[in-house]
């Protein structure tokens, strides 16, 4: 998936990172997909215990057994970490959700299928981790909020909206603006549940109340956009 955060702002702040950052990337045979994950996989351990401002590249380094000379090579900073960690969870989503999708349902199953699959991961401890250090750390580090709307939901509402637009053009749905549309599912889809979880550690939605927010969602889109002439 397109990479679309060469605008944040990498902090460096001292003079060794700053000769690391310059020298990221001078090595393409280091590179390697297996140790970029490794990587990524360490910072999210460091993330999810100690929040974003409490990590340092030093730790993620020991978590993911590398150098941090080689943590370097791959990304210049913990912001360009924290925006990986994301969009790879983010990527498995999408990857669940319509890639990896069954095929031949009825549009009601195949939304209730999307529905319930964004709403496991958005209750899942990992999706609230990284909810609460985005949001936890806005104030003092805005481009966390920025990474994580533009690698999270920002992917799933445009993965949504090209679904959308494809039942539309088979002529089951009727749809003016499918981004809007999939804004508004995205949003069905987090009824009472997701903000419950996000705002109370201890709360564990049960499969009824999960099953009950599904078949609300599937049922308030489809009156407002099933095609009712077919």
């Amino acid at each position: 998936m397109t990479e679309r955060f060469g605008h944040l702002a990498f902090r460096i702040n001292s003079f060794q990172d700053q000769e690391m950052a310059d020298h990221a990337y001078s090595d393409p045979d280091m590179l390697s997909s297996d140790r970029r994950d490794r990587i990524v996989a360490g910072a999210a351990a460091i993330f999810m215990r100690d929040g974003y401002e409490g990590a340092s590249m030093s730790q993620i380094a020991v978590a993911a057994n590398v150098s941090k000379g080689t943590l370097y090579n791959y990304f210049p900073g913990k912001d360009a970490l924290f925006a990986a960690f994301v969009r790879q969870n983010c990527n498995c989503l999408v990857q669940e959700v319509f890639q990896d999708a069954p095929g031949g349902l009825a549009i009601e199953a195949e939304l209730a299928r999307i529905c319930r699959t964004m709403l496991r991961m958005m209750l899942s401890a990992r999706g609230m981790a990284i909810f609460r250090v985005a949001v936890m750390e806005a104030s003092k580090f805005p481009e966390l909020a920025q990474a994580f709307i533009e690698a999270g939901p920002n992917v799933m509402i445009a993965n949504m909206a090209a679904w959308i637009e494809r039942q539309a053009a088979a002529g089951l749905l009727k749809v003016d603006d499918p981004v809007f549309a999939a804004e508004q599912f995205f949003a069905l889809s987090q009824t009472r549940l997701v903000m419950r979880a996000r705002t109370n550690a201890a709360f564990v939605a049960s499969e009824a109340e999960i099953e009950q927010v599904i078949t609300g969602a599937v049922r308030v889109f489809l009156a407002a956009y099933y095609n009712s002439g077919l």
